[in-house]
């Protein structure tokens, strides 16, 4: 059983930056793609970013500019650093992982293909 852990979210001003962790652990494998969704209360799950294996990065149109995403292969960790926090950011952020091959080089952007989950990290943006 793979266990996806988030950390770093909070509360902050709008303009002000977090970086959220996900760390992987338990029966861990390799994972070729980590990302990161997003739901704000009313909302669907929405795609923020993701990366793969060998560095290549996805962004959401919303995130392009002022999120970062970032990983670790060796402690199968991934970073999103999130600066000019605006309140429409505020969201439950969620991690996700992917063990397919096929998203060695170009990660996914569609929920679905990310197997594994965590159980979200609150991010509340204040005006």
């Amino acid at each position: 059983q793979v266990h996806l852990a988030e950390s770093g979210g909070g509360l902050v001003q709008a303009g002000g930056s977090l970086r959220l962790a996900c760390a992987a652990s338990g029966r861990t494998f390799r994972f070729y793609a980590m990302g990161w969704f997003r739901q704000a209360p009313g909302k669907e799950r929405e795609f923020v970013a993701a990366v793969s294996s060998t560095g290549n990065t996805n962004y959401a149109d919303s995130a392009k500019g002022r999120f970062t995403i970032s990983g670790d292969n060796a402690k199968n960790t991934v970073y999103l650093q999130m600066n000019s926090l605006k309140p429409e950011d505020t969201a439950v952020y969620y991690c996700a992982a992917s063990s397919s091959g096929a998203y060695y080089f170009n990660p996914p952007q569609a929920a679905a293909h990310f197997a594994s989950w965590g159980q979200g990290a609150q991010v509340t943006v204040s005006s």
